[in-house]
C-alpha cells in the first residue's frame, strides 16, 4: 500500500511550511526560521520552498530582511494544490501493482484501495491552508508545547 499515499519529504516540508506561514500572515519569515521549527535542513526547505514560490503559492523577498510570505488568498489554497505542485497530479490509485493483475475483477482488495484513494484525494481538495492555523497556537509545535 505504499504507492496509495505517495508524498515526499519535500511534499511534507511544503505542506507544514506552507501552514507555518499561514500562521504568520504579518511577516516575511526566514528559511532558517521555518526550518528550525520543522527540524528540516535549510538547504532541502530552501529547494521547496522556490518550486512553492514557482507554483505561486508563496512570494520570496530577498535581502538580508528577506524571506517567505503566502500569496494573497493563499491560505485559502487547497492541501491538494500544494501536494501537485510538488509531487504532480494525485494518482488515482485502485491497484497494489503498477500493472493490474486482476482484470479489475474480484479483487482481493475489495474495492479498499479505491475508496482510500478517492477518500484521501477528498481531504486534500477540501481542506484549505486557513483550516489548520490555530488563532495564536502553531498547530505545527502543538505537540512540543504540550510535552514541555
Amino acid at each position: 500500500m505504499t504507492r496509495l499515499l505517495k508524498m515526499s519529504d519535500a511534499t511534507a516540508l511544503g505542506l507544514h511550511a506552507m501552514v507555518y506561514l499561514a500562521e504568520r500572515p504579518d511577516g516575511i519569515i526566514t528559511t532558517s526560521e521555518i526550518a528550525a521549527c520543522l527540524k528540516a535542513s535549510e538547504a532541502h526547505l530552501s529547494k521547496v520552498l522556490q518550486r512553492l514560490a514557482k507554483a505561486g503559492l508563496v512570494k520570496s523577498v530577498r535581502g538580508p530582511k528577506g524571506g517567505f510570505t503566502l500569496t494573497s488568498n493563499s491560505d485559502k489554497t487547497p492541501l491538494l494544490t500544494v501536494y501537485e505542485a510538488l509531487e504532480g497530479p494525485f494518482p488515482n490509485l485502485d491497484c497494489l501493482f503498477p500493472t493490474p493483475i486482476c482484470n479489475n475483477t474480484d479483487c482481493i482488495m475489495g474495492g479498499m484501495l479505491t475508496k482510500l484513494s478517492r477518500e484521501i484525494r477528498e481531504y486534500l481538495a477540501t481542506t484549505m491552508i486557513m483550516h489548520l492555523v490555530k488563532g495564536g497556537d502553531s498547530v505545527i509545535n502543538q505537540k512540543d508545547s504540550t510535552d514541555r
